[in-house]
């Protein structure tokens, strides 16, 4: 009789602790997801703000790499607003598919104007002039982006959402097309190269074609959820080998 009542406290104390972890699960992943409409909120009052600029300057300035920035931020505002929407709904995850949707189509929105802008400027179109405003924007840019993406990118990996981690892929793009600008901009008006704006515009049209592909396939790597999902193939990217289900097209 002893021993059974031993056992039978020993299962009490084994639910309540599987009690308290899956309960420690849900706050966990609730507190992840009020953190992602924080990150998405500070993103899209920074890429406003970012868009206005870099489309005045750029059309003030001819330039097609600029005004190619500022189309990337007005459409990072449509990314950020798509996992914004999703993660209103109680169970994000149901909405995951046309978040991703929506971020890849905006990718192949952007490669589409800035490379038909970047080619008609270098068959004959206005010539870039320099641009202080647009330096200033590139350089703030490569300091404020980086942190926004890391920050976004470490909780969605652990929250296992695949649109979270591909909108802050689209944030991190924003750092390289800020780099991209920044030398374009920088050689223009240092060595009046004006066919160097141009062609910064086609290497961001370039990435922005990559990383579209990714999202619409669902490709997106390194997505670790605190719930495991039984996906059976690895993410071959992955460093770690984080398993997570494929989204099919």
């Amino acid at each position: 009789m002893q021993a059974a009542g031993h056992a039978a406290n020993a299962g009490s104390a084994a639910g309540l602790l599987l009690t308290a972890g899956a309960t420690a699960t849900v706050e966990r992943r609730g507190l992840l997801a009020r953190r992602i409409r924080i990150l998405v909120a500070v993103t899209i009052c920074y890429n406003v703000v970012e868009a206005v600029v870099a489309l005045t300057a750029g059309l003030a300035a001819s330039s097609t790499a600029l005004v190619g920035f500022g189309l990337d931020s007005v459409i990072e505002v449509g990314s950020a607003a798509a996992v914004a929407w999703q993660f209103t709904s109680s169970d994000p995850a149901t909405r995951e598919r046309a978040a991703l949707r929506v971020i890849a189509g905006s990718f192949f929105a952007l490669a589409g104007y800035v490379a038909f802008d970047a080619v008609m400027s270098l068959t004959g179109g206005s010539e870039a002039r320099h641009s202080t405003v647009g330096l200033v924007l590139a350089g703030s840019s490569l300091l404020v982006m980086p942190v926004l993406s890391w920050a976004e990118r470490r909780t969605g990996r652990e929250l296992g959402s695949r649109s979270a981690v591909a909108d802050s892929k689209q944030t991190l793009l924003c750092t390289y097309l800020s780099a991209v600008l920044l030398v374009g901009l920088a050689m223009n008006s240092l060595f009046g190269w004006s066919w160097a704006d141009p062609i910064a515009a086609l290497v961001i049209a370039a990435v922005a074609v990559k990383e579209g592909r990714a999202a619409w396939r669902g490709d997106i790597c390194c997505v670790v959820p605190l719930v495991p999902t039984g996906a059976e193939s690895a993410c071959e990217c992955c460093a770690d080998g984080a398993d997570l289900p494929q989204t099919k097209s």
